[in-house]
């Protein structure tokens, strides 16, 4: 194993890390204006997904012994950089609404600034997720892991996705009025008009994670 791929993957979950500290504090502000978690049940599997990746990618590399073939690895690199490029555009154009976990914060008005403002991204931090997934493992060729991962992060969003939708359609407005977001990846997360008184993520997650996020 190349010692700058175990780099690499350490940089990763340091980001990883980074990320629980930002959802952490943007829960306490949903949580602080109303807001309801959801969907804590998948939420574990998720956690669990995230650190098999990168133990993953680690494991298949050192015990296969996966080489580095640089027409594939360099291409991956860049994927992994652009990846969290997106991931942190999300969490930035979210502010306190972006968490890991699904919270639906009542009353808030659509995010329309950074990839939320792209109608044809629907869910941007989750297309940061999953090309991160398939790219980090095959930066070494640990092809297993990327496979692996891939079909079972395609599973989960099918789950978080529709946690988001049942949340935000459980929490629905006053008659006539749009239903409040979810802070997670959410697709299109609201934004307090004014103070009422963590994603990952994008009411507040992803995030996910950890991102959407993951997030």
């Amino acid at each position: 194993m190349s010692y700058w791929y175990l780099v690499l993957v350490l940089l990763v979950g340091a980001e990883r890390l980074a990320e629980l500290v930002v959802a952490r504090r943007n829960a306490r502000w949903s949580l602080a204006r109303g807001g309801r978690v959801f969907g804590r049940g998948h939420y574990p599997f998720m956690v669990a997904l995230h650190t098999g990746l990168l133990a993953g990618c680690l494991l298949e590399v050192g015990l296969a012994d996966r080489p580095f073939t640089p027409a594939l690895g360099w291409p991956m690199v860049a994927l992994v950089v652009a990846a969290q490029g997106l991931r942190w555009w999300c969490i930035t154009a979210l502010g306190p609404q972006w968490n890991t976990e699904v919270i639906v914060v009542p009353g808030l008005s659509l995010v329309r600034r950074g990839p939320y403002r792209l109608r044809w991204l629907r869910h941007p931090n989750y297309v940061a997720v999953a090309v991160e997934g398939a790219a980090l493992p095959l930066v070494h060729g640990a092809w297993v892991t990327a496979l692996v991962f891939t079909v079972l992060n395609a599973a989960l969003m099918v789950v978080r996705i529709r946690c988001e939708n049942d949340a935000l359609a459980s929490l629905s407005g006053p008659a006539g009025a749009p239903a409040p977001d979810a802070t997670a990846d959410g697709g299109r997360a609201r934004t307090a008009p004014a103070p009422a008184g963590p994603g990952r993520a994008e009411p507040a997650p992803e995030t996910a994670a950890p991102g959407e996020g993951a997030g």
